[in-house]
């Protein structure tokens, strides 16, 4: 029999993801929240619409959650009408957001009481890659479950890691997200001081684009701005990248292990943030810089 489907969170890493599941003939019922802008083709595909998520749940044999954290999914669980509530045996919930691993612990626990297995496969790549099906993702969950669970996963992923036991692939998102931001951070800091000592910044880009300090996250803040202008390159928001930081520095303060470099990055994030970029794309680390520097950066 074909898994049925639940999705619960269509925004902009979910809409492609719930996409590619109808495209691989997976029936799909998804629940909404406040957008409802990028449903006419999912609906169109065939996917069905709950009014709750709770009756998502009851419609489905996975269900997917796609939001921003652990305050959103805690919701999703526990509130009105939530997946507690229609939590039976041998349903499989699987959450793909960036959440805080005491958090996910107490979830899969609650969960467990009621016979539901609760995965974590929190996601990597953009919304493009969301679209396209080519996610990665890494999967915390025993063996058997993962085997089970693959076959779904890779109908919007291209990579699909089985990184350790339930929770791991949680804590190895948080360690993934610290490194990338850390990259964001350095690289906003370094074309400042370039900037203020009067180095052009299009030759540090050459520079740094041909030797071993190049990498993906370089390239995606860099390029489209110092050609365009456009800081649109990097498709992960200010406040979700602080957001992610913090639970990271939560992690290392809860192991205990020192996190200079982690705290460090998520100071530049507070900063950018108390400056007015919260609601903005990662590369607007530069304008953030700007504005603390008073230097110029980012070709107008």
């Amino acid at each position: 029999m074909t898994t049925r489907i639940g999705f619960i969170g269509i925004g902009m890493m979910g809409h492609g993801m719930a996409k590619n599941l109808l495209a691989k003939g997976f029936p799909l019922t998804f629940k909404a929240n406040r957008n409802r802008s990028n449903l006419e083709d999912l609906l169109a595909a065939g996917a069905q619409e709950a009014k709750t998520n709770a009756d998502c749940a009851r419609a489905a044999d996975v269900v997917f959650i796609c939001v921003t954290g652990s305050p959103q999914v805690e919701e999703i669980v526990y509130g009105p009408q939530g997946l507690l509530e229609a939590a039976r045996a041998g349903l499989v919930v699987v959450d793909t957001s960036t959440a805080e691993p005491a958090s996910t612990a107490k979830v899969r626990n609650d969960l467990a009481a009621k016979g539901v297995k609760f995965i974590d496969a929190p996601l990597a790549r953009t919304p493009k890659e969301a679209e396209e099906g080519r996610l990665n993702t890494m999967v915390g969950a025993e063996a058997a479950d993962f085997e089970a669970l693959q076959p779904v996963l890779k109908a919007f992923c291209e990579n699909v890691f089985h990184v350790g036991p339930p929770g791991s692939g949680h804590v190895l998102k948080l360690v993934n997200n610290m490194m990338a931001m850390s990259f964001a951070a350095c690289t906003a800091e370094a074309f400042a001081v370039a900037a203020k000592a009067g180095v052009n910044l299009n030759s540090l880009y050459d520079v740094i684009s041909a030797g071993g300090v190049n990498n993906g996250i370089f390239q995606m803040m860099c390029t489209k701005m110092l050609k365009e202008g456009d800081l649109t390159g990097m498709k992960f928001g200010i406040a979700n990248a602080q957001k992610d930081l913090r639970y990271y520095t939560h992690l290392a303060e809860m192991l205990p292990v020192a996190s200079f470099m982690g705290e460090a990055a998520h100071q530049s994030f507070v900063q950018a943030a108390n400056l007015g970029f919260s609601d903005k794309l990662i590369a607007s680390l530069f304008e953030a810089q700007e504005k603390a520097s008073n230097v110029r950066i980012v070709p107008r």
